[in-house]
């Protein structure tokens, strides 16, 4: 997603951030406190991208429906910090041991880590963890 911050006339400030259900608490304390005047998926449209910095630049606020409908019904992330990166790595790599050197890690702390994402989240493969993480918006 996109966090606006206070938009100057220069327009320099705009800082890139991944929306998830994590990042929830941070989101609303940074809207509330005026540091970030919109938030949008990643995903918006350039044209609507455009209008959405105009309207912040002109002192307007913005929050996309999805995500504000998201941060008001989502689910609690039950999984760690490490835990989701894992997950996030190992969707991108072919094998747990690539997952590992990616993210500077001995393969057994990987397989732990995976194995408590799959306990907490009540799957039975890697993948099915991965896909779970990505419906509900952790990764």
């Amino acid at each position: 997603g996109v966090t606006l911050p206070a938009v100057r006339h220069d327009l320099t400030s705009l800082t890139a951030r991944t929306p998830g259900q994590q990042d929830d608490s941070h989101n609303h304390r940074t809207y509330q406190t005026g540091s970030a005047h919109g938030f949008l998926p990643k995903s918006t449209p350039s044209e609507k991208l455009a209008q959405v910095v105009r309207d912040i630049a002109a002192g307007k606020q913005y929050v996309d429906p999805e995500i504000a409908a998201s941060a008001l019904s989502g689910s609690a992330c039950p999984l760690s910090d490490r835990e989701l990166d894992v997950l996030r790595e190992s969707a991108q790599q072919a094998t747990l041991a690539d997952a590992a050197a990616a993210l500077h890690l001995a393969p057994g702390t990987v397989r732990n880590y995976v194995s408590s994402a799959l306990a907490k989240l009540r799957v039975s493969t890697r993948q099915e963890a991965v896909q779970r993480a990505w419906d509900e918006g952790w990764i």
